[in-house]
């Protein structure tokens, strides 16, 4: 019954009666597998609400430590998706922006490479 497969009640009733395990204690392991599993549940709301918080957002990501060349290629890639979308709308003064910051952004990944 441990390999994983689909396991009908009928195959745990009968796994239960040859424990011969009476009515207290069935009751018993019924309590500490809800209990268990209640507590699992709750823990898991709590991970799911600190996760959504802006705050825990901001700590994750410094906790990366990413690299300057790691921050750079990130920035490189926004620049790269802004820059498609002004382009595609014509708006070619944000594009210079763009290009500017590209090239800051271009000079610490050369540096990167050195």
């Amino acid at each position: 019954m441990t390999d994983n497969k689909r396991v009908t009640n009928k195959q745990i009733l009968d796994k239960i009666n040859d424990l011969k395990v009476g009515d207290e204690g069935l009751n018993a392991l019924a309590i500490k597998i809800v209990s268990r599993m209640v507590k699992l549940k709750s823990m898991e709301d709590w991970f799911d609400h600190v996760n959504r918080a802006d705050i825990a957002g901001a700590v994750a990501y410094k906790d990366l430590n990413l690299t300057e060349e790691e921050e750079a290629l990130g920035e490189a890639a926004k620049l790269m998706t802004l820059m498609n979308l002004f382009q595609e709308d014509e708006e070619y003064e944000k594009c210079a922006i763009i290009k500017g910051r590209m090239a800051q952004v271009n000079k610490i990944l050369k540096k990167g490479k050195k």
